[in-house]
């Protein structure tokens, strides 16, 4: 059984950062494709970035490409989104996926998820 936990969200001034992070919880060291998806209120759910286990792979959606960093740290078993330049409409909460079956570009289609963090919310002000 995999366990995820998200933090770092909060509130902040557009324009500002905010690093979240994703803490994975596993009897035994797996590999699994890991990635961050949002939903603002009203919204679909909708793929923000994932990453390969190995953090060799990443992919970002369009949105917040330049803006964004996903990153991964193996010893500590934590992946990262790193939030740069935020705008108002990245207000949202923010959930941890993990995927042990596919991949992270199948992640980046919607595809593949078999673990979700319960969320953390983002709030960006103008």
């Amino acid at each position: 059984q995999v366990q995820l936990v998200e933090s770092g969200g909060g509130l902040v001034q557009a324009g500002g950062s905010l690093r979240l992070s994703c803490a994975v919880s596993e009897r035994t060291r797996r590999t699994y494709a890991m990635g961050w998806f949002r939903q603002a209120p009203g919204k679909e759910r909708e793929f923000v970035t994932s990453i390969s286990w190995s953090g060799g792979i990443t992919y970002y959606a369009d949105s917040v490409k330049g803006r964004f960093t996903i990153s991964r740290d193996g010893a500590l078993n934590t992946v990262y989104l790193q939030m740069n330049g935020l705008k108002p409409e990245d207000t949202a909460v923010y959930y941890c996926a993990a995927s042990q079956s596919g991949t992270a570009q199948a992640m980046g289609e919607n595809r593949g998820m078999e673990y979700w963090g319960k969320g953390t919310l983002v709030t960006v002000s103008s």
